[in-house]
């Protein structure tokens, strides 16, 4: 889809493109919504894990620091403003930067790997392989991968984000799909390779989760009793997921200005306006990093806020895909011959591939609602459905009174 139609749009022009005309508008309009969500909590949750790995570095160094919510906060409005620092003013220089810490990103992996191959307590192969915990209080193993596998989307999550960068990429038909395909090739390869070292070093699952840093990483890097390396490697890991934010915040704000360029939301006309100055989407962006603050206040009254944007950005991300993909499978098995011309095509795998996507994109869905843990209380339920369902009844409101004029 990103090959025969690249725009920053992504998922609800494509909608628009192969949906049955009689679906058309209302179901462009709802990818376009389901879409804004998902990146929106995505950055937020991709920015409010930098301030709580900034309070991790500082808990390791300081063990009596007790890391308040009300300073994590704070510490995400400051990697907030850097994120819009580089988006508006230093522009120019993301693909330098993006290059520059490349190296960065796989000699920090190598280190991490080393250090917990060399230096960390190992257990057997059967606790690290093959032996299930189940932590969450489920009635089955299966019922607990089920649930747990929102970390995995969301670790893997956003591959998209090329889609969105579009209009300003050369040759887009080829060079975005392309790196949608190599970003997960090499991330879900660096991620498999070194889990597997961190599993051998993990003795205990409670106390991992349990650390006061946050991070069971943190607690990993811990047990082989040099600090400095621990701080040294976490570091690293921050500067990478800085830089991996502001990348994802570009994203964002080129979603929501195609959106809003297009008469899907409120306020369109600013939203989408182009700054003359930086010929950027400055609104979009600042818009981008208020909704970043607004959802992180949640911490401020649960602990489990990280869990909720995280599910949130899960929840919107499988909708949105599972509408695009199901609406490219309905063309190809219709109308195949009115497909636009892709440089990166799938040949006679469309299908397949598509249907298979469709499927677990669906049943991704499904489980992205499930709290983390029961017996549910207050403080530990999934809000993710309540923001959800909160947002999706008021962008259909929002359908009836104006936007299906406009669009």
């Amino acid at each position: 889809m990103a090959s025969m139609c690249p725009t920053a749009g992504g998922q609800y022009h494509w909608v628009s493109e192969f949906s049955p005309p009689k679906y058309q508008q209302v179901l462009s309009y709802v990818s376009g919504w389901l879409s804004a969500l998902s990146w929106q909590a995505g950055n937020a949750s991709g920015l409010f894990l930098c301030a709580k790995l900034i309070q991790a570095l500082i808990a390791i160094g300081n063990p009596a620091y007790a890391a308040p919510a009300w300073q994590g906060w704070l510490l995400v409005v400051a990697v907030t403003l850097i994120c819009v620092f580089f988006n508006i003013f230093a522009e120019p220089l993301l693909p330098h930067m993006q290059n520059l810490f490349l190296p960065v990103y796989v000699g920090a992996f190598i280190a991490t790997v080393a250090v917990m191959c060399a230096l960390c307590p190992h257990v057997d192969a059967y606790t690290a392989l093959v032996e299930v915990t189940n932590e969450g209080g489920w009635s089955s193993s299966g019922l607990a991968l089920m649930v747990g596998q929102i970390s995995a989307i969301f670790a893997l999550g956003g591959s998209d984000a090329a889609a969105h960068m579009s209009e300003e990429v050369r040759d887009a038909g080829l060079s975005v799909p392309r790196a949608m395909i190599g970003s997960i090739l090499l991330n879900g390869i660096i991620g498999f390779i070194a889990l597997i070292p961190f599993l051998f070093a993990l003795p205990s699952i409670d106390d991992a989760v349990s650390d006061p840093s946050g991070f069971p990483l943190v607690y990993v890097l811990n047990l082989a009793g040099m600090p400095n390396v621990t701080i040294g490697l976490i570091f690293l890991q921050l500067l990478i997921l800085m830089v991996g934010n502001v990348a994802y915040q570009a994203a964002t704000g080129r979603q929501t200005f195609a959106f809003a360029r297009d008469g899907g939301m409120p306020f369109s006309k600013w939203i989408g306006h182009i700054n003359l100055r930086y010929h950027l989407p400055v609104n979009a962006v600042l818009l981008t990093a208020i909704i970043t603050l607004v959802l992180c206040l949640i911490n401020l009254g649960s602990s489990d806020a990280f869990n909720a944007i995280l599910s949130l950005a899960a929840v919107a991300q499988m909708a949105t895909y599972s509408i695009s993909i199901s609406c490219v499978l309905y063309r190809r098995l219709t109308a195949p011959h009115l497909l636009p011309t892709a440089q990166w095509g799938l040949g006679r795998w469309g299908v397949p591939v598509n249907a298979a996507g469709a499927a677990y994109a669906w049943f991704a869905f499904f489980w992205a609602f499930w709290p983390s843990a029961t017996p549910v209380t207050a403080t530990s339920m999934n809000y993710a459905v309540v923001m959800f369902g909160g947002v999706m009844i008021l962008a259909m409101l929002y359908f009836v009174a104006k936007a299906r004029k406009s669009m």
